[in-house]
């Protein structure tokens, strides 16, 4: 139900910056609410409290909000509250900047490696993923995990490739396990 809600909604504010031609200017104040509601989450129990009337939550937000985000931006924050869907405001703005990724071509990577890469194999590993991919930019996340022992995962939306020698060994001890000595 709630990836439904953030669709429905991150659809709506999507065609909202197309047929606005505000697609640039949304991303850029949407990744600066995001880090607001981040940082403040009083904010947010704010948002949630089941006494506050909508109406005063309405005006609350017009209050913060008004004069520094764009006018459509702030009435979409008010529909959002009005149909009591606040609980859903990260996931709705993270699907409208997935969307606007889309519509650019950029992909998400996550690259978990045993050990730290260097700036020059990141690099390597973005221009292979640029290549076997039909995106034209990669936003690469990097980080660790000394438990693969080696080798690499990558994972790109729901496609995951996972040459890990823990993998390996994990699918060769289940192998084994299955054979019968007579």
């Amino acid at each position: 139900m709630a990836k439904l809600i953030s669709k429905t909604y991150g659809d709506a504010l999507f065609e909202l910056a197309v047929e606005e031609n505000k697609i640039d200017a949304f991303v850029e104040e949407i990744e600066v609410v995001l880090t607001a509601l981040r940082e403040n989450p009083e904010f947010g129990m704010l948002m949630a409290h089941p006494k506050i009337l909508k109406e005063e939550k309405v005006q609350v937000m017009e209050n913060v909000m008004k004069g520094r985000i764009d006018d459509e931006l702030t009435g979409f924050f008010a529909l959002i509250i009005t149909k009591d869907r606040y609980s859903e405001i990260e996931s709705i703005l993270q699907y409208f900047l997935d969307e606007v990724k889309a519509l650019k071509g950029i992909g998400t990577a996550y690259v978990t490696t045993a050990t730290e890469l260097s700036a020059d194999r990141q690099k390597e590993v973005e221009s292979r993923l640029l290549e076997t991919t039909s995106f034209k930019q990669m936003e690469m996340h990097f980080e660790t995990d000394e438990s693969l022992i080696g080798g690499m995962i990558i994972r790109i939306g729901d496609r995951v490739v996972d040459s890990s020698v823990k993998t390996k060994l994990d699918t060769l001890t289940k192998q084994l396990m299955k054979v019968q000595l007579a």
